[in-house]
C-alpha cells in the first residue's frame, strides 16, 4: 500500500493527468464532429454488441498475415485484460487492507491471467518491435510514388510505433516486476508461474527493504505512465485500441460491402457536392482517420498499390490523421486553415486510379473506408470542379444521350438476333416471372452478348418464363456514380425506377449477368425508392440445377479457374453459386491464390472500363491474368461482362494461351 505522501502525490497527478485527457479528447471529439452528417448511435444495444464483437475479434485480423495477427491477439487482448488489472493494481495501493479475489478460484484465476497476458503481451510488441525495426517488413513501408505528409515521411510512424511499444513494455514489464516483488516477499505462487520465475531470477537474496521498494517502484512506473499516456492517446496510433470499435459501432448500416451515400440535389442550401476538404468529409470517415493502425493492410490488398500505381489507401488515411496531428489544436477550435484534400491526402492520380473493388474496406481491422472518401473526392472534381480524365466524357455523354457508355445507337435487341427462339419483351410476355436485364455490355459488347445469349437460351430451355426491357432498358448509372458524376448517375436511376415500376419488375424478380447492374438495381436504387428482388445469373443457374431444371453432363472435365468479380464475391458475398454451376457442369475447379473474397480485382471497376489505366508498372488486368494463368487451367470462367473484357484483352497480349468464357456459356456448353 502506499504511504499518505504517495496517495497525495497520486492524486495530484490524477487530476492533472484527467485535466489534459479531457482537453485532447476533447479535441478530438470537437475534430469529428466537424464533419459531415452524423454518427450513429440508432439500435444502440446491437451496435453496442458490434463494437464488443470487433474488439474481442480484432477485426478479423486473423483472415491475414496469420503469424502477426496471432502475436496481436496477445497484445491487444493482454491490454484489453489490463484494465481490470490496473484498476485492481490502483485499489490494492490506494485502499489499506485490500486484498482482490484472494486465494480462491477467481482470485487465482485472476492471478493466472494477468501473469500469462503480462508475458503474452510482452513477448507480442518484442515481435512487433523487431519485425518494424530489425526486420523491417517491407509491408509497413509505403513507395516513394505515393504522396505522403511531410511527418510521415520522415518517419513519423516508426517514431509513433516506438513510442507505444516502449509505452507497452515499460508499463507491463513494470507492473510484472512489482508483482514478482510481491512473490519474493510472500512466497512463490504456482498461478503466477512467469512472476515467480521472476521472482527467483530478481529478489532471491533481496532485503524486506528492497522487496517494498522493487513493489513500489514498479506501481508507479505502471501506473504513472498510463496516467501520463492518456492525454497523448488521440496523438497516437494506439488510439486504434477504443477507436476501431467505436468506428464499427457508429458506422452507416450497408446493404453492400462500398455502399454509397445518396446526395440531395433537392436541396438549395447545400452549397458543397463531394469532398473537397476533410470536413467535407462524412463524421465517421474522420473517425476514420483517429482508428487507424498504419498496418498498410489495405494498402496490401489494393490492387492499384500493387501494380505500381500513386494510390495506398493507407497512405490517405496517415496523411488524414498526421494533418490533423499537427494542427489539433487550431482544427478543433476552428481557427485552422483547411486545405484541399488533394494537397496533402492524396494526389489526383491516385484518385482516379481506384477500381472501387473494395478489398481496403474489406481487409480493414478498424472498420476504416478509403474506397469512400475516393468517391467523394471524385464527386467534387466532377460536379464541383470539373477536373476529370478526358476519356470519361464520352462515356457521360453516351449515357447522357443514347443511354449507354458505349455511345452506340444501334437497337439493344440486337445481341438476340442470332438466337433459334424468339426472346419476349415485357409487352409481349407481361406475365413474365423474370426480367431479364441485360445490360449495356450485354447489348452492345460482342463478348458480353454471348453471355446474354447463354443465360436466355438456359432459362428457355429450363422453361423459365422470362421478357426484357429491350429498347426501353438504360445503363443503371454505376459507372457514371464511381466516376463521380452522381447528379448523372441520380437522373439514370430514377428513369429506369420509372421504367421498372412501369413494367411491375418489383412484383417479379429480376436476374442480371452484370455484378454491377446486380448491386446498383438490387441494393442502390432501393434508396430512390425502387425496392426489386435481383439476381447473378449464376444465382438462377444454380438454383436450375438443385430444381433439376437443368440436365448437365457433367463429364467435361475441362481444368477451370474462376475469377471473382468484385462487385460479385468482395461486395456482395456471392461465392458459392458459380462454383456450384461450374461443379455440376464436371469442370475441375482450380482455385487461385486470391479467391473469393480475397479476389484480385480485374481493373475495369471504378468507372476504370472507359478511361486509360494511371501510370504504374503493371496493368492491373495482366497482374490477375498471369495468376489465372498459373493455375494450370486451360480456362478463365468469369461472371462479369467487364471482367471478361479485361481477361479476353490480357490473354490476346498474351498470344491466347487460354479460354476466357462466362459461366453461363461453360454451362450451356454442357447442356450440349
Amino acid at each position: 500500500m502506499l504511504t499518505p505522501t504517495e496517495k497525495l502525490l497520486f492524486g495530484l497527478l490524477v487530476a492533472i493527468s484527467l485535466t489534459a485527457t479531457y482537453n485532447t479528447f476533447g479535441q478530438m471529439a470537437r475534430i469529428v464532429l466537424r464533419g459531415q452528417g452524423k454518427l450513429n448511435f440508432d439500435n444502440l444495444f446491437k451496435r453496442i454488441m458490434d463494437g464488443l464483437g470487433a474488439l474481442i475479434s480484432q477485426g478479423r485480423i486473423i483472415r491475414h498475415r496469420k503469424l502477426s495477427s496471432f502475436f496481436h491477439y496477445g497484445v491487444a487482448w493482454g491490454f484489453i485484460f489490463y484494465f481490470l488489472v490496473n484498476a485492481v493494481d490502483v485499489m490494492e495501493g490506494l485502499i489499506p487492507g485490500f486484498h482482490f479475489l484472494p486465494d480462491n478460484l477467481v482470485g487465482n484465476l485472476f492471478r493466472l491471467s494477468a501473469d500469462v497476458f503480462s508475458f503474452t503481451v510482452l513477448i507480442g510488441v518484442f515481435y512487433f518491435l523487431i519485425r518494424r525495426f530489425a526486420a523491417k517488413d517491407p509491408v509497413l513501408s509505403i513507395r516513394d510514388n505515393v504522396l505522403l505528409h511531410p511527418n510521415v515521411r520522415q518517419g513519423g510512424v516508426w517514431k509513433d510505433s516506438l513510442v507505444v511499444g516502449l509505452f507497452i513494455l515499460l508499463h507491463v514489464g513494470f507492473r510484472l516486476l512489482g508483482a514478482s516483488a510481491l512473490i519474493a516477499q510472500h512466497g512463490r505462487d504456482p498461478w503466477q508461474p512467469f512472476g515467480s520465475l521472476m521472482a527467483g531470477a530478481f529478489f532471491a537474496n533481496t532485503s524486506e527493504f528492497g522487496l517494498t521498494f522493487a513493489w513500489h517502484l514498479g506501481w508507479w512506473v505502471a501506473i504513472g505512465l498510463i496516467l501520463l499516456f492518456l492525454p497523448y492517446f488521440p496523438y497516437t496510433k494506439h488510439a486504434h485500441l477504443f477507436v476501431g470499435p467505436f468506428n464499427f459501432m457508429t458506422a452507416p448500416e450497408r446493404t453492400y460491402l462500398g455502399q454509397i451515400k445518396s446526395l440531395n440535389f433537392a436541396d438549395e442550401s447545400i452549397e458543397q457536392f463531394g469532398a473537397s476538404t476533410l470536413f467535407d468529409l462524412e463524421q465517421t470517415r474522420i473517425v476514420d482517420a483517429f482508428a487507424c493502425i498504419m498496418c498498410n493492410r489495405c494498402q496490401e490488398a489494393c490492387p492499384a498499390y500493387n501494380t505500381g500505381k500513386e494510390l495506398s489507401p493507407a497512405a490517405l488515411e496517415v496523411n488524414k490523421r498526421y494533418h490533423i496531428r499537427s494542427n489539433m489544436t487550431e482544427l478543433a477550435g476552428g481557427t485552422a486553415v483547411t486545405p484541399p484534400l488533394l494537397e496533402f491526402a492524396i494526389s489526383p492520380s491516385a484518385v482516379w486510379a481506384c477500381t472501387t473493388c473494395g478489398a481496403c474496406i474489406d481487409v480493414c481491422p478498424v472498420g476504416n473506408t478509403p474506397m469512400l472518401d475516393i468517391l467523394d473526392i471524385r464527386r467534387d472534381q466532377v460536379l464541383m470542379a470539373s477536373e476529370f480524365p478526358g476519356e470519361l466524357q464520352g462515356a457521360f455523354r453516351g449515357m447522357e444521350r443514347t443511354g449507354n457508355p458505349w455511345q452506340s445507337t444501334e437497337s439493344r435487341m440486337e445481341w438476340a438476333k442470332p438466337l433459334d427462339f424468339d426472346v419476349p419483351t415485357v409487352m409481349e410476355n407481361p406475365d413474365y416471372d423474370y426480367l431479364l436485364w441485360v445490360g449495356c455490355a450485354g447489348a452492345f459488347n460482342p463478348e458480353a452478348q454471348k453471355t446474354v445469349q447463354a443465360v436466355a437460351t438456359i432459362m428457355h430451355e429450363a422453361g423459365v418464363s422470362f421478357a426484357v426491357l429491350g429498347d426501353d432498358e438504360s445503363c443503371t448509372g454505376d459507372s457514371a456514380r464511381r466516376a463521380g458524376n452522381e447528379y448523372l448517375f441520380f437522373e439514370m436511376a430514377s428513369a429506369n425506377i420509372e421504367t421498372l415500376n412501369a413494367a411491375k419488375a418489383h412484383e417479379r424478380k429480376i436476374v442480371t449477368s452484370c455484378p454491377h447492374c446486380f448491386t446498383t438495381i438490387g441494393k442502390e436504387y432501393g434508396e430512390f425508392g425502387g425496392h426489386y428482388q435481383v439476381f447473378h445469373h449464376t444465382q438462377l443457374i444454380a438454383d436450375l440445377v438443385g430444381k433439376g431444371k437443368l440436365r448437365l453432363n457433367g463429364k467435361k472435365l475441362e481444368k477451370v479457374t474462376f475469377h471473382d468479380p468484385c462487385y460479385l464475391g468482395r461486395h456482395n458475398g456471392i461465392i458459392d453459386a458459380p462454383r456450384d454451376a461450374l461443379a455440376q457442369a464436371g469442370f475441375t475447379l482450380l482455385e487461385m491464390d486470391r479467391t473469393k473474397a480475397n479476389s484480385f480485382c480485374c481493373g475495369a471497376g471504378g468507372a476504370q472500363m472507359w478511361k486509360e489505366e494511371e501510370h504504374g508498372s503493371e496493368a492491373v488486368n495482366m497482374n490477375r491474368y498471369k495468376e489465372a494463368h498459373h493455375t494450370g487451367a486451360n480456362t478463365i470462367a468469369v461472371g462479369c461482362p467487364f471482367c471478361a473484357t479485361m481477361m479476353h484483352d490480357a490473354n490476346r497480349e498474351e498470344g491466347s494461351p487460354m479460354q476466357v468464357k462466362d459461366v453461363a456459356e461453360l454451362v450451356l456448353e454442357a447442356m450440349r
